[in-house]
Formats: structure tokens, C-alpha cells, sequence
């Protein structure tokens, strides 16, 4: 059985919020408060295998250090570009 919408947005929040480094509990958790309701179900599932990554590969990404790959480059830099989020 497939997990309520609302389950799924409640269980990205807590892991946006506990991510290791402060830095990207801050980030990750001001960009779920600020978008997450808001994402199609295909978002969500790119959000959810975003959140598996590397804190600092994470931050290198959203930071313009280093260039995203491919599949999360949209989502990065709308993490990136929300106001909310810094």
C-alpha cells in the first residue's frame, strides 16, 4: 500500500531537519517547509533519493561549489534560488 501523501510529507520534513551538518538541517528543512506540499508526487520521489546523498556533497551542490548531477540539477538550484531557504 502506497504511503499517504500526507505521511510521505511529514517523514521528508523530519529527514530535512535531521541531516547531520546544521548547515544543511537549516537549509534542507526551510526548502521542505517552503515547497515540499507544493511538489508532484515525481518530486517528491527525486526529493526523497536527494535526501539519501552526502551532506557535504549536498552543500557543495546547493553552494554552486560544484555542479549538481544531472537528474537533482532542476531541484538544486530551486533549493538554491528559494528566499525562504537562506
Amino acid at each position: 500500500m502506497p504511503e499517504p501523501r500526507d505521511t510521505r510529507l511529514r517523514r521528508l520534513t523530519m529527514r530535512s531537519m535531521r541531516r547531520g551538518i546544521r548547515e544543511m538541517d537549516i537549509l534542507m528543512s526551510r526548502y521542505a517547509a517552503a515547497r515540499l506540499a507544493g511538489l508532484s508526487d515525481l518530486d517528491l520521489d527525486l526529493y526523497d533519493t536527494l535526501l539519501e546523498e552526502n551532506d557535504h556533497d549536498l552543500y557543495q551542490w546547493v553552494s554552486g561549489q560544484v555542479v549538481a548531477p544531472d537528474r537533482y540539477r532542476a531541484m538544486i538550484n530551486d533549493i538554491a534560488t528559494t528566499p525562504e531557504t537562506w
